[in-house]
């Protein structure tokens, strides 16, 4: 009789055990911490200063960091909240207009790529 030969050895994917992650690798730590930071910073002033009965409060708090903290946990993009902001700040500090002149248009003499350049063509009096 022929034995066929079985191998036991199996690849085991790199992302078996993601080290550096939170609760078996679903949270990145960056992103809890920031998310403790966030809930902390917003959770505090609603607990303490909010004059409303208890009832009132829980409500206000589930309406308003339930989904902070989940948007946080779970990231934008792949980056942290924190990552996010700075890339759309710096976005907005280094974004540039680009103008093209148009193919087979022909620019008149006072005509230029940009608005605030033209020249007011200015009238004689006869």
């Amino acid at each position: 009789m022929e034995e066929k030969e079985y191998s036991n050895v199996y690849a085991i994917p790199p992302n078996y055990t993601d080290s550096g992650k939170l609760f078996g690798g679903m949270l990145e730590t960056r992103n809890t911490v920031e998310t403790g930071f966030l809930m902390l910073l917003i959770g505090y002033p609603e607990l303490m200063w909010l004059s409303a009965p208890a009832a009132v409060k829980v409500v206000v708090m589930v309406v308003t960091l339930l989904p902070i903290g989940v948007i946080g946990l779970m990231g934008i993009g792949g980056d942290s909240l924190f990552q996010y902001a700075a890339n759309m700040i710096l976005h907005f500090t280094r974004r540039r207009k680009l103008h093209f002149r148009r193919v087979g248009y022909r620019y008149g003499r006072y005509e230029t790529k940009t608005p605030q350049r033209r020249k007011k063509k200015r009238r004689r009096n006869p």
